[in-house]
C-alpha cells in the first residue's frame, strides 16, 4: 500500500548501539517507501532554529533597495536574492521570494573551469540593517553540512553499503546550500494570485539530500505517493523534513527513492508561509563516468529485491508527475557542469548576463527537443531539466 503520512525517525536514536539496528530499518522504509522524513533530535538547539528563523524572516523585511544591492543577477555565482515570481517550474509561474546563500569559498583562479564561478563568497544583507544575519547563517551552514554528511552515512548503512560509501562524491571543504523563502498568501498576489496557487510545482530535488526548516505554521508542502495522490507534510517543531534526491536514487540502483513534491501558496488572509531548505552538496569535479561506472558499488541482491516488493505492491509502476532527470547524454561531463547548465535554465536572466553562451545552447536545446520524438532509456547520470532547489 501506497503510503498515507510520512514517517518520524529520532535521530539520538542512531547514536545508541542499542536502538542504531531499529533506527536503521526504520530508515530504510522510509527511503524505500517514502523518500521523505521527519528528523528530530539532530543536535541543534530549538533557541539556534529559532534565531534562524527570526533572522530568515527578517530579511523580508529590509527595504527593497537593500535586497537589490544583493540581487542574484549582480554576480555569476547563482547567489543572491530574487524577487517574487522570479521563476518557473512545470510551465507556471512560481509565487516565492527568497535569498540563495552557500557555505562561503573563494572566487576561482583565472582559468579555472566555468562551473568553478558556483563556488564564490555570498552576497550578505548589509550588517546595518541586519547585524546578526550573516553570523547566524554562517554558523547554522556549518553545522547543517555536518549533519548531512552523517545523515548519508547512516543512509548508506540503511541499504547495507558501507558508511563511508558517499564520500568520495564530498570535497574537504564541501559546498553546500540554504535558501530562505516566502511564499505570500494569494490574497496578496492580485493578478497573479488569481491565476494559480503554486508556491513551487511538482518537481524532484536534484542531488542527494535536503534538510528543510518549516519557518512557519503554514501547511503547503505536499509529497506524492506512488498511486498519485498528494499527501501532506505540515509542520512539526523540533524536526527537519529531509528529502532524498535524484542523485541518490540514481547512485543507488534505484532503492533509495526520490519523490515528487510541490509546495501552495497559503490561503487569502493567511499570511505568508516562510521556508529555510538546506541543500547537501556533491563534488562539483565528479564525473558522470564515475557515476555510470563505478558509483558506490552495488547494493545487495537482497535489499533491491526488497524495494521490487515495494514497487510489485503498488501495481508495479510509479505514478508520480514528474520524470526522473537523470540520463545518458547530454553536453555536460562534470555535475559542475550540469548544475552550471541547470542554474542558467533557472535563471535566464543570470544566463543573459553571465552565460550567454549557455543560455543560447540551452534554447537551441530546446528547439530541437520540440522537433523530435524523446529518447527512451532512463539511467544514470546525465543531470537534464531544470533543477529545482525548493520547499
Amino acid at each position: 500500500m501506497s503510503f498515507t503520512s510520512i514517517p518520524f525517525l529520532d535521530l539520538s536514536l542512531a547514536k545508541d548501539p542499542a536502538t542504531k539496528p531499529a533506527f536503521l530499518a526504520d530508515l530504510r522504509h522510509a527511503l524505500m517507501e517514502v523518500g521523505f522524513l521527519y528528523l528530530k533530535n539532530v543536535g541543534i538547539p530549538q533557541e539556534v532554529f529559532d534565531q534562524v528563523i527570526r533572522e530568515g524572516k527578517s530579511f523580508f523585511d529590509i527595504p527593497e533597495e537593500e535586497k537589490l544591492k544583493i540581487e542574484m543577477k549582480n554576480a555569476p555565482s547563482f547567489l543572491g536574492y530574487s524577487r517574487l515570481s522570479a521563476e518557473i517550474t512545470a510551465g507556471a509561474i512560481d509565487h516565492r521570494e527568497q535569498i540563495d546563500l552557500s557555505t562561503e569559498h573563494p572566487l576561482p583562479e583565472p582559468g579555472a573551469p566555468l562551473h568553478y564561478n558556483l563556488l564564490a563568497p555570498n552576497q550578505w544583507p548589509s550588517p546595518e540593517v541586519l547585524p546578526s544575519f550573516r553570523q547566524v547563517f554562517t554558523d547554522y551552514m556549518k553545522k547543517m553540512g555536518e549533519i548531512s554528511i552523517y545523515f548519508t552515512s547512516l543512509i548508506a548503512e540503511a541499504i547495507e553499503l558501507p558508511a563511508d560509501a558517499f564520500n568520495k562524491y564530498f570535497d574537504k571543504d564541501q559546498q553546500h546550500k540554504l535558501k530562505i523563502v516566502k511564499y505570500p498568501d494569494v490574497g496578496t498576489l492580485g493578478k497573479e494570485g488569481k491565476e494559480g496557487n503554486q508556491g513551487v510545482g511538482p518537481h524532484k530535488d536534484s542531488m542527494l539530500s535536503s534538510y528543510l526548516l518549516q519557518a512557519s505554521h503554514h501547511r503547503g508542502l505536499q509529497v506524492q505517493n506512488m498511486r498519485g495522490e498528494w499527501i501532506d507534510c505540515p509542520p512539526i517543531p523540533g524536526t527537519l523534513v529531509v528529502a532524498i534526491g535524484q542523485g541518490l536514487e540514481a547512485l543507488t540502483q534505484g532503492v533509495c527513492v526520490s519523490t515528487t513534491h510541490r509546495v501552495l501558496s497559503p490561503a487569502a488572509g493567511q499570511g505568508a508561509r516562510f521556508s529555510i531548505p538546506f541543500f547537501q552538496g556533491v563534488r562539483g569535479d565528479t564525473t558522470f563516468d564515475d557515476l555510470e561506472k563505478v558509483g558506490v558499488g552495488q547494493v545487495p541482491e537482497h535489499v533491491k529485491e526488497q524495494r521490487r516488493r515495494v514497487l510489485e505492491a503498488n501495481g508495479g509502476q510509479r505514478l508520480d508527475d514528474v520524470e526522473f532527470t537523470f540520463r545518458k547524454g547530454g553536453v555536460a561531463t562534470t555535475l559542475g557542469e550540469a548544475t552550471l547548465r541547470n542554474r542558467v535554465k533557472s535563471h535566464p536572466d543570470v544566463g543573459e548576463r553571465w552565460y550567454p553562451e549557455i543560455l543560447n545552447s540551452l534554447g537551441e536545446e530546446r528547439a530541437r527537443a520540440a522537433s523530435s520524438s524523446p529518447v527512451g532509456g532512463a539511467a544514470v547520470v546525465i543531470l537534464e531539466g531544470k533543477a529545482v532547489e525548493a520547499h
